[in-house]
């Protein structure tokens, strides 16, 4: 009876296709920011302090270990920026809520829309480099 009660708890409640879908838009938003990091860069050791400049802030900021809610109105503004903010919420509405894609259509496209305007930014960035 156990290991039937795991198995269950295993699984997520919502639709496996949004969290695919979730998980697709944080990749190219993560590659988005992660490649504007590197176009920025001019060394390998640059982009390795600035993903980690980047990094760190971001788990910070995405209500991972803190409430949102509970984090000055400034920095409540900033979270918007994070993609990491918005997986959190899909993850967590997938498989413990069991939400589906109408649900969760407002933290798809806030996550698009940093994935091209970020990918869009490293291209420009790298086709214009100076040095």
């Amino acid at each position: 009876m156990a290991e039937a009660e795991a198995t269950l708890l295993a699984q997520p409640h919502g639709s496996r296709g949004a969290l695919y879908l979730g998980i697709a838009l944080f990749l190219l938003s993560a590659v988005g920011v992660g490649l504007m990091i590197s176009s920025i860069a001019i060394t390998q050791q640059q982009a390795v302090l600035g993903a980690l400049l980047f990094l760190v802030p971001a788990v910070i900021l995405s209500g991972f270990s803190t409430p949102i809610a509970n984090m000055p109105e400034v920095v409540q503004w900033l979270t918007y920026l994070d993609p990491l903010r918005y997986f959190l919420v899909i993850v967590r509405g997938v498989t413990l809520e069991g939400n589906s894609y109408e649900l969760l259509m407002n933290q798809y496209w806030p996550m698009a829309i940093i994935g091209v305007v970020t990918l869009a930014l490293a291209g420009w960035l790298f086709r214009h480099r100076m040095y």
